[in-house]
């Protein structure tokens, strides 16, 4: 028997059909979320120390410009919470909260549809079982009425039946691993979004606030050097 043998979408009935066209569906869903996800995913930390370095030279406007130009929700958060500075904790905090809260339905956009599937296959293929049963049922009677029983069009409605149920099962479990894959780059991406605001936040608001005092006071250790100098 050959598994993608378009006979067997036939003999399975218009419930066959359906769900061919549902799993080309949520395959095309899958495979725009996973191309998706993959795009905007960064390496968190080699990000994060190239703004901190644009930081640390006083250069803002640069550190703006790299968040514009990497794709994803960690830059976004980052850049949120950048344009707040100097404003304090709460209006950055609240900055990078709304930040997250519009990047996070963006990439749960459409990844429902495959829990959506998941759900209805099941209940798709239970669907082409009953008619395949009934018709049977139906034929076998039809048969038996004009004298010439005969269970051959049985047989032909329970095979109906099973490859409805088979094909509602397989494209389930398809749709309910590619949503818990997706879901996981997801938690993925919210894990890094919290971790690249805490830590852009924590350094703008204690880190660079300790060296422009460092800095200030060498400015003002190099002034009186160079006063004594000239003195002398």
């Amino acid at each position: 028997m050959h598994w993608f043998d378009l006979s067997l979408i036939e003999r399975g009935g218009p419930i066959m059909w359906v769900l061919l066209v549902l799993s080309i569906f949520g395959f095309i869903v899958f495979l725009e979320r996973a191309l998706f996800l993959h795009k905007t995913q960064v390496k968190t930390d080699q990000f994060l120390t190239g703004i901190k370095n644009n930081l640390k030279n006083r250069r803002l406007i640069e550190a703006l410009t790299v968040c514009e130009t990497v794709p994803g929700p960690v830059a976004s958060v980052v850049k949120s919470a950048l344009l707040q500075y100097g404003e304090g904790e709460d209006r950055m905090r609240m900055a990078v909260q709304a930040a997250a809260l519009v990047e996070i339905p963006i990439m749960e956009r459409r990844i429902n549809t495959l829990a959506a599937i998941a759900r209805v296959a099941p209940l798709l293929g239970l669907v082409g079982t009953i008619l395949g049963l009934t018709q049977g049922f139906f034929a076998v009677e039809a048969s038996a009425a004009s004298a010439y029983p005969t269970f051959g069009s049985l047989l032909g409605g329970l095979a109906e039946a099973l490859l409805t149920t088979l094909a509602g099962l397989v494209l389930a479990v398809m749709a309910h691993f590619s949503h818990h894959f997706l879901h996981g780059r997801v938690r993925a991406l919210v894990n890094d979004m919290e971790y690249a605001g805490h830590n852009i936040m924590e350094f703008m608001l204690f880190d660079l606030p300790a060296q422009g005092a460092d800095d200030a006071e060498s400015d003002e250790k190099r002034e009186g050097t160079d006063s004594l100098s000239a003195t002398s």
